[in-house]
């Protein structure tokens, strides 16, 4: 007995020795399954159950090779299950997200392995900025020498701003590179750790972070980690049976289900041999769809659930359905289901049960003007182009018709410079559009150019706009690509591609390979800046994202150098110390007896302000007896917690306040300094000699100020009245009195261009300054009757980079180029940037 109990101990020695060798590949598997767990943040479409993730576990080990030596098995169990894993589950993330996706995996490897240290990856994702108005050297924003100078503030960055000012040259050279990513960094810089030269990089080029992260994780893990390829719809059809279905994420513009088919008849399952049953979801489609199910539960069919979005009510029925027919159906039984994702998670419709159990595919369209120019022509054939008796202008127009959509649909892809909101313009617009245009070219002797466009851009495609600016920009289109240039020889649809001669369908794909440009903004009319500033906020959005996705206990890792109620503590202490006192409206009203338009805007601004910094102060000092245990915490506690943590400014705060896209440190910066230019407003109600309009809660309620002001002084109707807008060549303190009337405003950026002071004229933006400030500008109020429109640009204002909703006034800027060029090139002006 007692050697039978020595053998035992012996072996479990020996078990729990060989164990500890494969824990490595366990603890990989661990992090994974966390990782990917997680991804439902970033869109609820993505989720992953443990069920779901041991099938991928197990099939990687009995795929990965084998071998002898422990060692050599461990490190190629680990490589195939992180590489399973990845492929996997990127098939069913969009394109944009996957990048994220694979980052944050990388980054958390590196992290476990002691490659990188955490307080690094803290300083990479929040990169704090500090405010400043100007830059000591020419090629850099005030935004990223307030990146470098926070920078410089910490220890293994201590100098770096004395550097960038002392060898200008060489940090130029980076600044102005085409892949700066691949550029050596100056000096002693070089020898940095990769994860602090991406610090660095971040500050001075944000827009090629993306490629920079891409090139990090290749160089750090290898290219595998990066190149996760997408497999062909039948490789991802051998991880689905009968109780895993196929769940297609919709995309605009893409039909999934075509893959489906070929490999149904490819396996003989077609829908004339009834073992396909194709069931397009919708009103009164619930029996049919159950009906389906079970039929090819019994006898092995094959079933498609199109738009099963559609049937919010029903989806329960359908996860019942799903889950009693999988466990004991015929080994041939499949089904395929799509569904479009919601715009939020508060809108998100389909179980997650559903979700978690199947195999998640994404399919989007190819992107690009080469792309989408190919696909709007393949929407007609060489019949169609032949239909009309008019037919070289009829396929002229057609031409024209389809570099319009192409141009309408691709310049979603710069935001809001491109379009104020996202509109679901489509093949059927266009098709329409060539229908409407055979009929008027039939009917009419010449082409009626305004009844045309009036068409296409009012009612087609303006259908879908809600915004007049945005019907603006498609008005613009239309009026430059289709008119009577265009039979003349004179037509250029963007710079050096002249609208096609009179070609055979085949003939006008072939005239777009050969002459379309590369892809750049000139493509849509817009300036280089807008490719910078598009990849600048997709950077800004992916670490944000990464940000999102780290672990709160412990910041970013093991060893994160304060824990998450020290940092809220760090910043509520900081933020109460220098929260300015409430304005005593009763005390500011006895101060004066007149009630003018402007005085009556200052003390407007001081309630709404009363009204932030109570809330401010009330919710601060709510969640610091919170931390301290004197209170228990609440859910808007534990809310206001979280946006303290990550920076971003809380919601009860932002309601009360004005739009905003800043962090919460940079937003409170703002606060302090409005409250600063009201303590000098309301010292004896002088009007300031310059306002900082956009520091005013309601820049609308300071613009009318000045139009009443005016009207009532000359005795004007303020109905036939409109602002004049004069660009000085000043700054601020170049002012020390206000105009006799009207205002001298300050605080505006411009955006799709550049002020040129010197000429006095609205110009060419200068690449890679992507939102100049601009000087002073004197507004005044004159009658409607006085003003002159003649070469002038109707510049819209808006609050924040986001426009939309945040439109503010519009202000006519002198200008020798035709407005169509601005207008096209999306200009305008930023009260905060």
């Amino acid at each position: 007995m007692f050697t039978q109990a020595v053998a035992a101990r012996e072996n479990e020695i020996k078990t729990n020795d060989a164990r500890d060798l494969y824990r490595p590949a366990a603890e990989r598997a661990a992090l994974l399954y966390f990782t990917i767990k997680e991804l439902h943040n970033i869109n609820p479409m993505y989720q992953y159950s443990l069920k779901t993730f041991n099938k991928v576990f197990l099939k990687a080990i009995a795929r990965a090779p084998g071998d002898e030596d422990v060692s050599v098995r461990v490190l190629s169990l680990t490589e195939a299950i992180t590489h399973s894993a990845l492929q996997y589950t990127c098939q069913g993330l969009f394109q944009r997200d996957r990048l994220t996706f694979l980052t944050h995996t990388a980054l958390q490897i590196l992290l476990t392995r002691g490659f990188i240290e955490a307080q690094d990856l803290e300083l990479l994702l929040r990169f704090p900025v500090e405010v400043c108005q100007s830059s000591p050297v020419c090629f850099l924003s005030p935004q990223a020498w307030g990146a470098i100078r926070s920078l410089s503030m910490l220890d293994a960055f201590t100098g770096l701003d004395r550097d960038v000012e002392g060898s200008g040259k060489r940090w130029r050279k980076l600044v102005e590179s085409e892949c700066p990513e691949r550029e050596r960094l100056p000096q002693d810089w070089k020898n940095k750790s990769p994860l602090q030269r991406l610090i660095i990089l971040r500050a001075f080029r944000p827009d090629r972070m993306t490629y920079a992260l891409r090139n990090f994780i290749e160089d750090s893990l290898g290219s595998k980690y990066v190149d996760v390829s997408r497999m062909e719809f039948e490789k991802c059809f051998e991880e689905c049976n009968p109780s895993t279905p196929v769940f297609f994420i919709l995309s605009p513009g893409v039909n999934p289900i075509k893959d489906v088919e070929t490999l149904g008849l490819k396996l003989g399952f077609t829908t004339d041999q009834g073992n396909l049953h194709n069931v397009s979801l919708g009103q009164g489609q619930e029996i049919v769809a159950e009906r389906a199910l079970e039929t090819a539960a019994k006898k092995g069919h094959w079933v498609i659930l199109q738009n099963v979005h559609l049937l919010e009510r029903w989806l329960g029925r359908l996860e019942e359905l799903l889950e009693n027919t999988g466990s004991d159906a015929h080994l041939n039984y499949r089904v395929f289901m799509s569904g479009e994702p919601s715009s939020s998670s508060h809108e998100h419709l389909i179980p997650r049960t559903i979700l978690e159990n199947a195999l998640k595919l994404t399919s989007e369209p190819p992107t690009g003007m080469n792309s989408s120019l190919h696909a709007a022509l393949d929407n007609f054939t060489q019949d169609t182009l032949e239909m009309c008796s008019r037919e070289q202008e009829f396929k002229g127009l057609v031409f024209s018709l389809c570099y319009f959509h192409a141009c309408v649909t691709e310049r979603r892809k710069f935001g809001p410079q491109g379009w104020n909101h996202r509109y679901p313009f489509n093949n059927g617009d266009l098709t329409i559009s060539a229908s409407v245009l055979y009929n008027y070219l039939e009917a009419n002797t010449k082409v009626p150019w305004e009844d045309l466009c009036y068409l296409f851009g009012e009612i087609i495609y303006g259908g879908h706009i809600t915004d007049e600016w945005d019907r603006k920009l498609c008005r613009t289109y239309l009026q430059e690509f289709i008119n009577p240039k265009m039979f003349e020889g004179e037509l250029f649809l963007c710079p050096g591609f002249p609208a096609p001669p009179d070609l055979e369908h085949t003939g006008y794909h072939s005239y777009v390979d050969d002459r379309l440009p590369s892809e750049s903004p000139g493509l849509y009319s817009m300036h280089p800046n807008a490719e910078i500033e598009f990849m600048t906020a997709t950077s800004d959005a992916l670490f944000k994202t990464l940000l999102d996705l780290q672990p709160r206990d412990s910041s970013t890792g093991e060893g994160a150098s304060q824990c998450t109620e020290e940092k809220v503590k760090s910043v509520l202490d900081d933020m109460l110390e220098k929260l300015p006192e409430e304005y005593n409206l009763a005390e500011l009203m006895s101060k004066t007896a007149e009630r003018s338009p402007y005085i009556l805007v200052c003390l407007q601004e001081c309630e709404r302000m009363n009204l932030l910094l109570a809330e401010i102060h009330r919710s601060l000092t709510e969640l610091d007896l919170g931390l301290k245990g004197e209170l228990s915490l609440s859910s808007d506690m534990e809310q206001l917690q979280t946006a303290l943590f990550y920076d971003s400014v809380p919601e009860s705060w932002s309601r009360l306040a004005y739009p905003s896209t800043k962090t919460l440190a940079l937003w409170f910066s703002d606060v302090l300094a409005q409250c600063r230019e009201l303590d000098t407003w309301t010292q004896d109600f002088v009007f300031p000699a310059v306002v900082w309009i956009s520091g005013l809660f309601s820049p609308q309620s300071f613009l009318t100020a000045i139009l009443q002001s005016i009207a009532r002084k000359n005795k004007w109707p303020l109905d036939r009245m409109s602002l004049s807008v004069d660009v000085t060549k000043k700054t601020k303190d170049d002012y020390g009195h206000p105009p006799r009337e009207g205002a001298y405003i300050h605080g505006l950026f411009i955006e799709g261009a550049r002020w040129d002071s010197s000429s006095g004229l609205l110009s060419e933006a200068v690449l890679k300054e992507l939102t100049p400030a601009m000087p002073v500008l004197y507004i005044r109020a004159i009658p409607i009757d006085q003003q002159d429109l003649r070469n002038t640009y109707e510049c819209p204002v808006y609050r924040t980079k986001l426009r939309g909703s945040t439109y503010i006034w519009s202000f006519r800027l002198k200008t020798h180029q035709p407005p169509a060029k601005w207008v096209l090139a999306g200009a305008a002006l930023l009260l905060s940037v």
